[in-house]
């Protein structure tokens, strides 16, 4: 909305300092620091309204170090998350952009399936929450929205250049022809020429139908990280230190693809208005971070399926946007990992139970988090230690601009 506004003051009055508004990372800077603002100012009383609301959290004993110390503190303060990602992204973004659009349907969807859940865990004392089927509908019906709006939507696409590849001309005489094209190509990392189409994975009579396995592709995604990331969210500050981590490498990797200049340096692909979503990036990284305030050991509030599902759905839909989906294992891989090991955990117990009568476990307990709990390590440790795995791992995706 205010670059609207700033746009039109400039427009009409001249006004001095209104330009600024035409910069992304002007505005990005400003979303960031206005969503951090948002959860460490407006944070506790929300917390405060939960907690009128008794929407404390319902603690399992399972033997866990601490465990039954967090019974009672409030959860849903996903909503002080999603509250911090989109009202800086409507105040200060395009709003025109449709990668902003649907970043913004995909937060405040994703949300509303893990506030029902929450909901009906916490108020109405049903332990299971929301039945799995609706929940995995909900995450299909979004992950289909992107994915049809992702190959028909007449705004999204590549841009490619004829003239890039020939030095010998100035640089705007080399970028001053080009053609957009709507297009299912993708990056795959550390391949020299590293743009991939999905339908090389189709024989050839099967090409008119590549669009329906794209769009298969994000439904999968989609689920897959919004289930990783709903996993993940067990220890103080796990969940909202990794995607805040994620968040940084993936404002990096829109930024590059949406300037001509970076992305032709580095030799990969231009997507015209990507680099809008870094202002949404960035919005979500100071709405992680600024959740940490009273989310870090000893938590005063809990992000619930509210935060959770709707991080993974925003990170998810985020890769895609910029074409960097194949990046997920790298750059997401606390996730899948997390993810894994319940997989893995729950696939060996119900092999065991049917071969020997007696189900046997990997490990101590899933997902993996928990078992190094289990192992005795304090959770701010193995929390840090998580941290700087993500780290590790935010840093080689970004390398794989380059190592190729």
């Amino acid at each position: 909305m205010l670059y609207y506004l700033f746009d039109y003051l400039e427009n009409e009055f001249n006004l001095a300092g209104a330009g600024v508004f035409q910069y992304i990372s002007f505005r990005a800077g400003l979303a960031i620091a206005l969503s951090l603002l948002i959860t460490i100012f407006f944070g506790k009383k929300i917390i405060e309204m939960l907690q009128r609301q008794q929407m404390g959290e319902t603690i399992r004993d399972l033997g866990l170090q601490g465990q039954l110390e967090k019974k009672g503190t409030p959860t849903m303060g996903g909503i002080m998350i999603i509250s911090a990602i989109v009202i800086p992204t409507l105040l200060v973004a395009k709003l025109d952009n449709i990668y902003v659009i649907l970043l913004i349907v995909t937060a405040l969807w994703m949300g509303l399936i893990g506030f029902l859940d929450d909901y009906l865990k916490i108020k109405k004392k049903n332990k299971e929450g929301l039945s799995g089927k609706f929940k995995i509908i909900g995450q299909v019906a979004i992950g289909l929205i992107v994915g049809l709006t992702m190959v028909l939507h007449e705004d999204i696409g590549v841009r490619n250049f004829p003239n890039a590849a020939d030095t010998t001309m100035k640089f705007e005489e080399r970028f001053s022809d080009y053609e957009d094209q709507a297009s299912t190509i993708t990056t795959i990392p550390f391949v020299k020429n590293n743009e991939f189409d999905y339908e090389w994975l189709l024989p050839d009579f099967l090409d008119p139908y590549t669009d329906v396995l794209y769009v298969l592709v994000v439904i999968f995604i989609v689920t897959a990280v919004s289930n990783g990331a709903n996993i993940t969210d067990g220890l103080d500050g796990l969940a909202a230190g990794t995607s805040a981590i994620i968040g940084i490498a993936l404002a990096i990797l829109a930024y590059v693809s949406g300037n001509v200049i970076f992305a032709d340096y580095l030799n990969i692909m231009y997507i015209p208005g990507s680099g809008e979503t870094v202002v949404f990036a960035l919005a979500f990284v100071g709405a992680c971070v600024g959740f940490l305030w009273y989310n870090s050991y000893p938590a005063q509030v809990f992000m619930g399926d509210t935060g959770s599902l709707s991080l993974g759905g925003v990170i998810a839909v985020m890769a895609f946007i910029i074409r960097k989906e194949l990046l997920i294992p790298v750059l997401c891989g606390i996730f899948v990992i997390e993810n894994l090991s319940v997989i893995i955990q729950v696939t060996y117990f119900r092999y065991t139970k049917k071969k020997y009568g007696e189900g046997r476990r990997i490990f101590l307990m899933a997902p993996l988090h928990h078992h190094y709990q289990k192992k005795g390590i304090h959770e701010t440790k193995i929390v840090t230690r998580f941290w700087t795995t993500g780290i590790l791992l935010a840093i080689l995706t970004l390398a794989t601009l380059k190592l190729r």
